[in-house]
């Protein structure tokens, strides 16, 4: 037997130790890892900045050596012997500060794909967080409509069994409105009949005279409590078929939610994402001060830009550049055999000559169309990072009105969803007992359910904003921050 104990004991702390091992492999930091690594649109912005890379050792290359050859058919004769054959090598050299200018604009360039890599790869992580709190509030939406769901069926059991008993006795079944006035109001006329007919009774026959009425209305009285009885049971079937259409619609949004999910970790759709049971421990601490400082600083889309900027600076120093002369040099190397004829010394001697060309750039007008190419370039670039600048703080103003309005909406849907609660606990005991105030009961049981369901909206929209003003101030997701909004 204490085998047997010590087995469950190893299996239950097995078992919870794998749980939590699924748990938090399937964390969010796990999940923006795997989209990281596999997101198709991020590893094209890295296969992109990888092929900027290459182009920086093609521009700062010298060109290709140029080689020609020349052989006569018939030997041409010379003073000195028969020429064979002409061979020819030149080397082009640009001029002084164009090749390190091409590798400097090439770089930059690079750097600037590198920075674009960076915005996706942000801009990912914000997507992902963004969808997996959409799941948890989904789940959250259920799971609540579903608790709302078991309270309704309580009720029809309840109802359900104070009709059955009011039809099997003959009583009444009030349920708060006009029936239970009327029931009321019936019951104390026949009261006041009965107290009538005691004190006034003239005779036996007067009696039986007025009993007669009074039997007469038992019977619709009986019929009107158990029609109201039937219609509240119906009126909380409805409520619960209501309830039931919107879980199914809830549960179809977290399918299309899970495929988007998977669909940005590059996985099959119908993956399982697992979502934690609540969010206030994930809720991350940030400053917005520290956050609107180093915005404008830190953003890759800027850097990106600014970079751009300085490569159309590069790239405007080698145009100009290339305005000026290109140097050849080069070397012509002539086979010549001996001319039997001749009885010149060099007879026979092959001759090298070296050589020097040089380009004549006479045509300016393209050279000065490709600078003032790159003065619009460099203009366009300014009036772009002024609109991108002006972007970031619109859209961080935007983020910070959600993060307060959300903040605003917890506290708000907490105490309301509070005071819901124990009006709707108070109601579920009076109508269990007295079997009245149903309409009251069903209306405070729809506010209670919404609130739950805004008080899980406002938790998910207060992160996501923080997610997003992370993501505008380039601040590295951590779910172990400190939570200074709990």
């Amino acid at each position: 037997m204490k085998k047997i104990k010590l087995l469950i004991t190893f299996l239950v702390f097995a078992g919870q130790w794998g749980v939590a091992n699924c748990q938090q492999s399937d964390s969010l930091s796990t999940y923006l890892e795997i989209a990281a690594k596999n997101n198709p649109s991020v590893i094209q912005k890295y296969a992109e900045y990888q092929a900027a890379l290459q182009k920086v050792p093609q521009v700062g290359s010298l060109p290709d050596p140029e080689l020609s050859t020349g052989i006569f058919l018939s030997p041409m004769e010379l003073v000195g012997g028969n020429q064979l054959a002409d061979i020819r090598l030149m080397q082009m050299f640009p001029w002084f500060g164009v090749l390190k200018a091409a590798k400097d604009e090439m770089s930059l360039m690079a750097r600037a794909k590198f920075e674009s890599f960076r915005e996706a790869k942000l801009q990912l992580y914000f997507e992902v967080q963004q969808s997996w709190y959409g799941l948890f509030k989904i789940q959250r939406a259920v799971e609540t409509s579903q608790k709302n769901l078991e309270i309704l069926h309580t009720l029809e059991r309840l109802s359900l069994v104070k009709f059955k008993a009011a039809a099997v006795s003959g009583g009444s079944y009030s349920s708060g409105g006009s029936s239970t006035s009327s029931v009321t109001q019936g019951n104390s006329g026949m009261q006041t009949m009965g107290s009538v007919s005691k004190s006034n009774a003239p005779s036996s026959s007067a009696m039986q005279g007025s009993a007669a009425p009074m039997q007469s209305s038992t019977t619709p009285m009986q019929g009107s409590s158990s029609g109201s009885g039937l219609a509240d049971l119906y009126r909380i079937q409805m409520e619960a078929n209501e309830l039931e259409n919107n879980i199914s619609g809830l549960k179809n949004q977290q399918t299309t939610l899970i495929a988007r999910f998977n669909s940005l970790l590059n996985r099959p759709p119908q993956t399982t994402v697992l979502t934690p049971a609540d969010l206030k421990s994930l809720v991350p601490g940030i400053s917005l001060v520290t956050v609107s400082d180093s915005m404008l600083t830190n953003s890759p889309m800027l850097e990106m830009l600014i970079y751009e900027s300085k490569a159309i600076d590069a790239r405007k120093q080698m145009v100009t550049k290339m305005g000026y002369p290109m140097v050849g040099l080069g070397l012509n190397y002539s086979l010549i055999n001996k001319n039997p004829m001749s009885t010149s010394a060099m007879n026979g001697k092959d001759m090298v000559m070296p050589m020097v060309t040089v380009t004549l750039p006479v045509y300016r007008k393209k050279y000065r169309s490709m600078r003032t190419e790159t003065d619009f370039l460099k203009a366009a670039n300014q009036q772009g990072i002024q609109a991108a600048r002006n972007s970031l703080q619109s859209e961080y103003f935007e983020a910070v009105q959600e993060f307060e309005d959300a903040r605003r909406r917890m506290e708000l849907y907490k105490n309301q969803y509070k005071l819901a609660n124990q009006s709707l606990n108070i109601l579920i005991v009076s109508f269990s007992t007295a079997g009245a105030g149903l309409n009251d009961l069903l209306q405070v049981r729809r506010q209670t359910l919404d609130y739950e369901l805004k008080q899980t909206d406002a938790l998910a929209d207060f992160i996501t904003a923080i997610a997003r003003i992370k993501r505008l101030a380039n601040i590295h997701v951590n779910e172990n921050s400190d939570n200074r909004y709990k």
